[in-house]
């Protein structure tokens, strides 16, 4: 087995592990999955538990998706196994093998990816995010925007071809696992943030 393999393995394992599930459980002693939307997120956590919980799980789930990729740049992977580690650690979030494949939105897992890839993208994503929460006071719209952002973002500020491919694929999945929310959007009923 190659080193690359080994790291592409490592990454979706670390990428699986289910934070939110692991800090709702030990700092308040719930599933998770059974409160609010049911999701293992960070705003489900936030909801749920509080904003001290909310955000370590945040950086939880950011961290899953910044070290690996950083892991694989120490290696010195080509940029093929770079964008295919950033990729399994994202998935790893999404589809969780701890969790028989049902995970998290992968907003936050994105993130720590993007990152460690490319910062100055994530800039310019944070900033739509803002923008559209100071707005319309949607996480998830938010969130959506920014995912619908990121690869024209990276593509106009990154250059990296597979890079590119591999975050139309991730905000692909990241819009797909909001379907709820949008229907929520569109029919009126999702909830504001209010912070």
């Amino acid at each position: 087995m190659t080193v690359e393999l080994i790291i592409v393995i490592a990454a979706y394992l670390v990428g699986s592990i289910p934070t939110g599930l692991l800090l709702a459980r030990l700092m308040g002693g719930v599933d998770i999955r059974t409160t609010g939307s049911g999701n293992i997120g960070a705003t489900n956590v936030s909801r749920t538990l509080g904003w001290k919980v909310g955000v370590l799980t945040l950086l939880g789930d950011c961290l899953k998706g910044v070290v690996p990729v950083l892991v694989a740049r120490h290696f010195g992977v080509t940029e093929g196994w770079l964008a295919l580690t950033a990729f399994a650690a994202f998935a790893g979030h999404v589809y969780t093998v701890f969790l028989r494949f049902k995970g998290g939105k992968g907003v936050a897992t994105a993130l720590g990816v993007f990152l460690a890839l490319s910062p100055l993208s994530v800039a310019g994503a944070v900033v739509i995010f803002a923008l559209m929460l100071w707005k319309w006071r949607y996480v998830s719209l938010g969130s959506i925007t920014a995912a619908a952002a990121m690869p024209l973002l990276v593509a106009l500020i990154d250059r990296r071809g597979l890079i590119f491919l591999m975050s139309i694929a991730i905000a692909t999945i990241v819009i797909w696992k909001h379907r709820e929310n949008i229907s929520r959007l569109k029919s009126g009923t999702e909830s504001k943030f209010k912070g």
